[in-house]
């Protein structure tokens, strides 16, 4: 059996879509994609198979992947590992289809019959989070998330911060102690004013502080970690086990969030975790994305000890012109109750995708950008 062909297929929202197929006729799916950046990666991808996949033995994922990684001389960065990520999900999948398996059963077996997920609110510039909380906890949910803040200066007014407190208030007070809040900066927050929110959130209980401080202020999360009981969650711009040591090593971090289509794809999300087991930290992936990535999160999720609670984004703000069920022949797969997700028992990632429906929405002009912010002075600010 080797690789005989691939197709890459951007899809709305902001999607792209891996198909590995082999000689033997079986397919495997991925999802490669940094969002905003679907045509670069798309070239990586290319890169990869073209010059060493296709005419390849898929089963031998280990060998693939240090190959991909190592075989050139420049690592590392969003590109090349979500590019690898994407490739290494379509290979998992082909490998448990062709022992009609689970990828959860590949890699040891369930540690949990089923996930937590946690519902997204108040979009962006977050608005009318308290009722929105409401309605989620009453569909089911008992974990939300929420962003803190819009752009922040890097010192900013008092009421910026009451702003922030009163919202993620109104949610504590909509929802009751009984369903735990994330908050996300989003890397928005610079360093003094992580201290005075943190400070201001504290009272409300926040299930975790996400991204405090941008990726490549990671050596100021020990010091806020200190300064506040909320744990402190950060990973979703982190892409190997080696970005990952350092904040493992410094006692940084309560609970990591690699993103499974971002940091090298399920073979590397698994070393991922393990290393943060060692260190007694926590591992909620990030998946802000399309079906593919939530399936291989979930596939890890079962059978990681220390997975918290999974990130998933039906009705996200992002999917504005299509979602994650969309592309599924059989939405159930993803049914939420009770606030879990079952772990799927079909072979390899355990979906079926509806290639029809992919190859519909793949004429569709799909050009997906982050919004450029800016400060009253005109300046760029985080987004």
């Amino acid at each position: 059996m080797h690789i005989t062909d691939y197709e890459l297929f951007e899809v709305p929202p902001r999607w792209l879509f891996l198909k590995l197929t082999t000689s033997d006729g079986r397919v495997g799916w991925g999802e490669p994609i940094v969002e905003g950046r679907s045509h670069t990666v798309v070239a990586a991808v290319e890169e990869l198979l073209d010059d060493y996949l296709l005419g390849e033995d898929p089963t031998r994922i280990e060998d693939h992947w240090q190959a991909m990684y190592r075989g050139g001389f420049y690592r590392g960065g969003p590109v090349l590992m979500s590019a690898i990520a994407g490739v290494d999900q379509a290979l998992w999948d082909l490998k448990g289809k062709q022992f009609g398996a689970p990828v959860h059963e590949l890699l040891g077996g369930r540690a949990r019959d089923r996930v937590r997920v946690y519902q997204w609110i108040g979009g962006d510039r977050p608005a009318d989070v308290g009722e929105a909380a409401r309605e989620k906890v009453d569909a089911g949910f008992s974990a939300l998330k929420m962003n803190a803040t819009a752009e922040l200066e890097s010192i900013d007014s008092p009421a910026a911060v009451a702003d922030s407190a009163d919202r993620i208030a109104a949610v504590r007070e909509a929802v009751g102690d009984e369903v735990d809040i994330g908050v996300d900066f989003h890397g928005r927050v610079a360093k003094p004013m992580v201290r005075r929110l943190a400070a201001a959130l504290e009272p409300y209980d926040p299930m975790f502080i996400e991204e405090p401080v941008l990726p490549e202020n990671n050596d100021a999360l020990p010091a806020i970690r200190a300064s506040t009981t909320i744990p402190i969650a950060t990973g979703e711009r982190m892409y190997s086990r080696w970005d990952f040591k350092e904040i493992l090593e410094a006692d940084a971090v309560d609970l990591i969030q690699p993103d499974v289509s971002h940091a090298g794809g399920i073979s590397e999300l698994k070393k991922i975790a393990s290393m943060a087991e060692a260190y007694d930290v926590s591992v909620a992936p990030h998946c802000p994305l399309g079906p593919i990535a939530l399936a291989s999160c979930i596939q890890v999720d079962a059978c990681t000890p220390n997975a918290l609670i999974q990130e998933q984004s039906l009705d996200i703000h992002y999917n504005e012109t299509s979602d994650v069920l969309d592309y599924l022949a059989d939405p159930s797969v993803f049914e939420y109750r009770d606030g879990f997700v079952d772990v799927p028992g079909g072979d390899g990632l355990g979906i079926e995708i509806d290639e029809e429906h992919v190859r519909e929405q793949a004429e569709k002009d799909v050009d997906w950008h982050n919004p450029v912010w800016r400060h009253d002075d005109g300046s760029v600010a985080e987004w």
